[in-house]
């Protein structure tokens, strides 16, 4: 197999490889199904983990960011994304591997911490490996694309995550009622699953074609400087660092909120999880399409208000009659919206980001990221045992709220007014308009994802 860079990429080789790049994220998310979200707080709790080791392990993936400073070195020292990104990507799987071993080697208090330690290396290695892979798909997706494609990608491996979270609450409930004894092993289990499915995703990394990129000669911190001295993109950075710390002061609370103080069971969690995917696969397509027609600061600016007014409603959730209508409201509004944001926001990094310095602009966002935004689920953790969980989900809130002002600051090219976006969104409401879009999802649901896209 042929591993080096290519000088020029024909068209059915770009094809090609946007079927290898869709498939790699069906099987990451199939090995993040099994081993992370609901699943891995769940174990955790098993373990006997304190709010602030739950905490830390909701900010460990943001704080590995950091290391993709060593990203760069080796990009510009080997110059085969390709090779690095699939090897920090075997390095992330084997960690996973060790974990399914721990309850049988360890107490319950050392478990947890060796839990910690070995994802530690995990999201370490993930982070570096993410770093290389994005400057990656820089060069492969057409510009023109880059919200259509990822947009489509992203339904897709979100459709994934629904099935197998199904069908694996479905299969925890079973053992737990017909073979309580194997309870304890089944979260075991699932990590040697979530780390095939890893392993599997390396070899489609490993089958995609790689574009011969264009990086700048210098001293690494040398050129860390200059994202930092783009004014525009140090506006974006400071606008998403603050973004992500108010939101990860409370969200990775949410489920330990439902099983702690509501006592909600986990499949009910997964459902609701479940409604929230739904909701965005749906509208992942009319974002993607907006993104690219007029711009993903325009999107960030009508979905983000509406999240935040989710994390305001979290405030209201209380053991009541109205307790569960109330959940699966606010998860069908947050899906609707999260999947706008999260895409708009990746896009916008990639787009400011220059041809030639993409792994750059890439790193540096991710690194600053890394420090505030990773502190917050820490602080959440600390306070949780001291002040009321709706302390947490108004205060997130109000925080995200006042965040949203420097994005005003940002530039991005193309960029229209919201009203235009919302007049152009009000107009597909119209009967006819809207059967079309509804069409279209509809088919695109289920979607052919080994056959090539059209």
């Amino acid at each position: 197999m042929n591993l080096k860079p290519s000088n020029q990429l024909s068209e059915l080789e770009i094809q090609s490889g946007l079927k290898y790049v869709t498939r790699d994220g069906l099987f990451t998310e199939a090995m993040v199904a099994f081993t992370g979200g609901t699943f891995l707080v769940a174990m955790a709790m098993q373990m006997g983990a304190s709010n602030f080791q739950l905490g830390l392990l909701a900010a460990l993936p943001t704080l590995c960011n950091v290391l993709q400073l060593s990203s760069i070195w080796m990009v510009h020292k080997f110059r085969n994304r390709r090779v690095i990104s699939a090897v920090c990507s075997t390095l992330a799987r084997f960690p996973l591997i060790i974990i399914a071993l721990l309850p049988f080697i360890f107490s319950t208090t050392t478990s947890v911490n060796a839990l910690i330690f070995l994802l530690f290396f995990h999201y370490a290695f993930g982070s570096i490996s993410g770093a290389v892979w994005n400057s990656w798909m820089k060069d492969l997706v057409p510009q023109e694309k880059l919200g259509s494609y990822f947009s489509y990608r992203t339904r897709v491996t979100q459709i994934t995550n629904v099935v197998l979270s199904i069908v694996i609450a479905m299969a925890l409930d079973y053992i737990k009622l017909h073979y309580p004894a194997y309870s304890t092993i089944a979260y075991p289990v699932m990590f040697l699953i979530g780390g095939f499915f890893g392993i599997v995703s390396v070899w489609m990394i490993t089958r995609t074609p790689e574009p011969t990129g264009q990086f700048q000669q210098g001293n690494i911190l040398g050129m860390m400087r200059k994202p930092l001295a783009d004014k525009n993109f140090r506006k974006l950075l400071f606008f998403n660092s603050s973004w992500l710390f108010s939101l990860n002061l409370a969200t990775p609370f949410f489920s330990v909120y439902l099983l702690k103080s509501l006592d909600i069971n986990l499949s009910t969690i997964i459902i609701l999880n479940i409604i929230q995917q739904v909701s965005s696969i749906l509208f992942l397509r009319v974002w993607g399409k907006y993104s690219d027609t007029f711009s993903n600061k325009t999107v960030i600016r009508i979905c983000a208000p509406i999240y935040v007014l989710c994390l305001f409603g979290w405030a209201m959730v209380t053991k009541n009659a109205f307790t569960l209508p109330l959940l699966v409201i606010i998860h069908i509004v947050s899906g609707m919206t999260t999947g706008g944001i999260n895409l708009a926001i990746t896009n916008i990094g990639l787009k400011l980001a220059k041809h030639d310095e993409a792994i750059v602009y890439i790193a540096a966002r991710n690194m600053v990221n890394a420090f505030v935004p990773a502190l917050a689920p820490m602080i959440g953790g600390i306070v949780a045992d001291h002040f009321s969980w709706h302390y947490f989900f108004i205060t997130s809130g109000a925080l995200a709220f006042i965040s949203l002002r420097f994005l005003k600051q940002v530039n991005e090219e193309g960029e229209l007014s919201k009203g235009v976006m919302i007049h152009r969104i009000v107009s597909s409401l119209h009967p006819k308009a809207l059967r079309k879009e509804l069409t279209i999802i509809s088919l695109q649901f289920v979607p052919g994802i080994f056959k090539k896209k059209q």
